[in-house]
């Protein structure tokens, strides 16, 4: 995969395919550039400080699952990337038809073109054709309203806790599928 990310004002032709363990640094990469840039706006510098190396990391577990998609555009260049599994994000399985988002990203210079409501929308089918009927998600307080645009209900606020002393304000989604 092309480590180049296309240009803020070219057209799209996006590609939605599934990830697979040799993505594993191009998705380091978007992350670690798209996470800090997104999400300054919601979060306290020293807090995204602390929680960026839990959270801009890929999980070489999501990209073998056969659940975990990246959207590319006509020239093989990362534009975004997520999907679905059936354990939770701090692990743990629920009711057998519910089905958990998992780490949904869009490159900062890209956001707002259509790339995670598509993500979205094939990650709902994915889940919805594997036999899921709930689709949970816990979302940055940044992307709640995006999830919300996508026919999600707002739960709960949370905190997801990384590590012993180290939470992370999120908000806990739901959407029937």
């Amino acid at each position: 995969m092309q480590d180049t990310i296309a240009q803020p004002d070219e057209p799209l032709d996006l590609t939605v395919r599934v990830a697979k363990a040799a993505d594993l640094d191009a998705l380091d990469r978007l992350f670690t550039r798209a996470y800090p840039a997104l999400l300054r706006a919601d979060y306290p510098r020293t807090l995204l400080n602390d929680v960026l190396p839990f959270i801009a990391r890929a999980n070489p577990r999501l990209l073998t699952s056969g659940s975990y998609y990246l959207a590319t555009n006509a020239r093989g260049q990362l534009l975004g990337a997520g999907g679905w599994t059936w354990i939770g994000p701090q692990g743990g399985a629920g009711p057998l038809d519910m089905a958990h988002v998992r780490h949904v990203v869009t490159h900062q210079d890209h956001t707002r073109k259509g790339i995670g409501a598509r993500l979205i929308r094939h990650t709902m089918a994915q889940a919805k054709a594997a036999g899921a009927r709930v689709l949970n998600c816990q979302s940055t307080l940044t992307a709640a309203p995006f999830y919300e645009a996508q026919g999600f209900e707002r739960r709960a606020e949370i905190d997801i806790h990384l590590c012993p002393g180290l939470s992370f304000p999120a908000v806990q989604l739901q959407a029937a599928l």
